[in-house]
């Protein structure tokens, strides 16, 4: 019953059909329900259609920045469960830099959690989103960019290689 539930939503948002709605709802999923990496989504996109860079980068940002902000009000509601996390370091390093930590929001596994705790000790909302939004864009910008400069002759020839592998 997963994998249907999978195989649908992956289907539903299957970035030739769908585009800029896809990267952003994946991107979305991506900072909060499910460890889904939205970085192959954009790249999808753009290689698709070089003329939509940054309106997927944009759409990319937006919809992992609302991400954020879902986990910064979970963290916000969620002082029980974290109650005995508060003596960790990690309190202290978000209290001492403040908003500014989300930054680091961008950081795989690492990440999404601290949203989630920038909203448990209330840091500023505005701030947060804004420093979220500047290290998520950071890192579609990086890793776009980085992703374009691959030749399309190693992208066949991987493709290539996973269709016998799975073939």
């Amino acid at each position: 019953m997963i994998e249907t539930a999978v195989q649908w939503l992956l289907d539903l948002v299957a970035a030739p059909t769908v585009g800029l709605a896809s990267v952003f709802i994946i991107s979305f999923i991506s900072a909060t329900l499910l460890p889904l990496g939205s970085e192959p989504a954009v790249f999808a996109v753009i290689k698709a259609n070089p003329a939509l860079f940054w309106p997927a980068i944009l759409v990319a940002t937006l919809g992992n920045t609302l991400g954020g902000a879902v986990d910064y009000f979970l963290g916000y509601r969620a002082k029980v469960a974290f109650a005995k996390e508060r003596q960790s370091r990690w309190f202290g390093w978000l209290k001492r830099y403040g908003a500014k930590t989300m930054l680091l929001s961008w950081l795989p596994g690492v990440g999404d959690p601290l949203c989630t705790l920038a909203g448990w000790l209330h840091l500023p909302f505005w701030p947060s989103l804004m420093y979220m939004a500047i290290g998520k864009f950071a890192r579609y910008l990086t890793m776009t960019i980085a992703l374009l400069y691959v030749p399309d002759s190693f992208w066949k020839s991987l493709g290539d290689m996973l269709t016998r592998i799975t073939g």
